[in-house]
């Protein structure tokens, strides 16, 4: 139902579920992650009304589990990327996952997926340096200009194209004089 994916790692596919309505990824050497995209298989989708609450769990200095709310997956929204580098030396947030112990290696966190009504989901409030910059303003600071490149308006493309095109037709051999 669900993956998880880590830049320069094999895309998990397979989480351990811990309940009925609960799911978990490992990850190993977290320390090394900043960025997780969790996403939906997309071979189950979920019941009417109901969506996935994304958790993040870390062991703090003593060993002890620390649960960050990180997002949401829902049908409509059916995958997320979260940065987690900020948040491994955050406070922790109410979470749904009960004392769930982490793997005994102090190295590896979790990602914990809580199937939820959505209700609920829309009253929750995800950590706030979790949150990635959205695609407009990705695609907005892409197309500063930079002083030694040229940008060349479509409409001029466009107009030369249809240009070359007539020319063409009147003469075929146009382009190689």
């Amino acid at each position: 139902m669900f993956g998880c994916l880590v830049a320069g790692r094999l895309v998990q596919a397979a989480p351990q579920q811990v309940a009925e309505d609960k799911f978990v990824f490992d990850l190993p050497d977290y320390e090394n992650i900043n960025h997780v995209v969790v996403f939906m298989l997309g071979t189950i989708p979920f019941p009417e009304g109901m969506g996935g609450s994304v958790y993040f769990c870390y062991p703090d200095q003593s060993g002890m589990a620390v649960w960050q709310l990180l997002g949401f997956v829902t049908n409509e929204k059916p995958s997320a990327i979260f940065k987690i580098s900020g948040l491994k030396s955050g406070k922790g947030s109410q979470h749904p996952f009960g004392a769930m112990n982490l793997p005994q290696t102090p190295t590896v966190a979790q990602i914990g997926i809580s199937v939820e009504l959505l209700e609920n989901l829309a009253q929750q409030t995800p950590v706030a340096n979790a949150a990635v910059s959205s695609v407009d303003s990705f695609t907005e600071a892409q197309m500063t200009p930079n002083p030694s490149e040229a940008f060349i308006p479509a409409n001029v493309v466009l107009k030369w194209y249809e240009n070359f095109q007539r020319r063409l037709t009147q003469n075929p051999l146009f382009w190689k004089t």
